[in-house]
């Protein structure tokens, strides 16, 4: 029984661990959000630049070392890795505006998609249930994607600063769980 229980012990542990962990990330990178919004989008937009010149050494190199690939795909592979690495160099040289184009960029495409589920609400209107609430989120979707769409960076501001105080939350949620869990545990 002792083994039983060990391993009962060693699970909640492990999960106790990944509660604090997660919880201690969320906060830490919430706070940084909050505190240095800005250079905290610098640091994101660098990392999905070094990602970008990561996959693109990755498609270049099977394009050129990959001789199970037929011509068209081995070239194929080279430009898109061309491109990739291209694009996180560009990113990279110029950082703060390429922070700006990519909360632009997530601004437009939040608003589109905003609209776009707005009016699938509506078409799927005639299976519904609850017509009157499908009717208001699709306006209220349709509406937000909207605002969205007429100011992208300062909705994308404005979205930044939920995120980070979302994390924050929600890390101190966590690491509270995981100071449950070890309660409860023993």
């Amino acid at each position: 029984m002792t083994s039983e229980s060990s391993v009962g012990k060693n699970a909640v542990n492990g999960i106790r661990t990944a509660f604090g962990v997660g919880g201690l990330i969320a906060l830490v990178v919430g706070i940084l959000i909050l505190v240095w919004p800005g250079h905290t989008a610098s640091v994101i937009t660098a990392i999905i630049a070094l990602y970008a010149i990561v996959v693109g050494l990755v498609y270049a190199g099977l394009g050129i070392f990959a001789r199970t690939m037929g011509g068209w795909s081995r070239l194929g592979h080279i430009v898109l890795g061309v491109l990739f690495i291209i694009g996180g160099v560009i990113a990279l040289t110029n950082l703060r505006a390429s922070t700006v184009w990519f909360a632009v960029f997530l601004g437009i495409f939040i608003g589109i998609m905003w609209i776009v589920e707005g009016v699938v609400a509506l078409t799927t209107l005639a299976g519904s249930r609850t017509k009157a609430f499908a009717v208001v989120f699709a306006i209220l979707s349709i509406v937000a994607g909207v605002i969205v769409l007429l100011s992208p960076l300062w909705s994308a501001v404005v979205l930044w600063w939920l995120f980070g105080i979302s994390l924050v939350v929600l890390g101190i949620v966590q690491i509270v769980r995981a100071f449950a869990l070890s309660a409860t545990a023993r």
